[in-house]
């Protein structure tokens, strides 16, 4: 009788743990070239973003975007508004930011709960009520009406008021010195958010005012500064840069200040410091 070569079933269960074991070594580290290959789309969003604003501000003096009561909707749904929407503003015809709206780490929204939030808002040419929800680290913002709805996880350095709003001094991209320090769009779970570097972080990821710090990009954000470069930014770094004029970027929650490591919450204690 000819005899026949087989795997024997210890030789096949050595040939699967093998590969088990593979398959464990690698995947943390395919996942981590993931999330990278995210953030560098992330940052190619927010260069797109870069682009329309310095369009924009070309055919408005050196002016940023109006924000009709606080709010900057608008400017986000851009063109993707319908056609004869009042709020569709001239300069924005030919640009289409439902393609870069969303940070590829935050696309989702918690549609659980519905809108949060409604608010009056004026556009240019119309008022009307917006309502809308925030986000979170990993959840994009929504605009649930007017229809259609939108969803976005970038917002405005809205600290010092860096978009234009009637009574408020406007930002002169022209000639505002430093610009490479001043952000102007961020990773961020509302369309607009807010920086003091006097105050401290946030106890727990997402708490408190200080919207932009979110550990979203394995301890960094993107953003957007006012000299249109794009760059990730350390969480801690955030109480470096220059949100508004009287921003202390050396103060007390700076390695300059004098701050100490366990100054930090606990969830921001092992993010690299600045």
């Amino acid at each position: 009788m000819q005899k026949v070569k087989a795997f024997t079933l210890i030789e096949l269960l050595v040939v699967i743990a093998i590969i088990a074991m593979l398959m464990a070594i690698l995947m943390p580290a395919l996942q981590k070239v993931k999330k990278q290959g995210r953030a560098v789309i992330c940052r190619s969003n927010l260069k797109q973003w870069g682009t329309i604003l310095a369009l924009y501000t070309d055919e408005n003096e050196g002016r940023l975007p109006m924000a009709y009561s606080g709010r900057i909707f608008w400017f986000f749904r851009g063109s993707w508004l319908p056609d004869g929407d009042p709020n569709k503003p001239p300069v924005l015809h030919h640009f289409d930011t439902k393609g870069i709206a969303c940070c590829p780490e935050a696309v989702r929204v918690d549609t659980r709960y519905g809108p949060s939030g409604r608010s009056a808002a004026y556009g240019p040419g119309m008022s009307y009520e917006i309502r809308s929800s925030n986000g979170s680290t990993f959840e994009a913002w929504q605009i649930w009406s007017p229809r259609p709805s939108f969803r976005c996880s970038y917002g405005f350095n809205g600290t010092q008021r860096i978009f234009t709003m009637r009574g408020f001094k406007h930002v002169e991209t022209y000639s505002t010195k430093g610009q490479a320090n001043i952000p102007v769009i961020l990773d961020s779970p509302r369309e607009s958010g807010r920086h003091d570097n006097t105050e401290p972080p946030p106890r727990r990821e997402g708490s408190g005012f200080q919207n932009f710090c979110i550990n979203r990009h394995n301890g960094y954000i993107n953003g957007l500064f006012l000299d249109w470069s794009v760059r990730k930014i350390g969480l801690k770094e955030l109480w470096t840069l220059k949100w508004d004029e009287e921003s202390d970027t050396a103060g007390s929650w700076t390695k300059a200040g004098g701050v100490q490591p366990d100054y930090w919450p606990h969830w921001m204690r092992g993010l690299k410091d600045y």
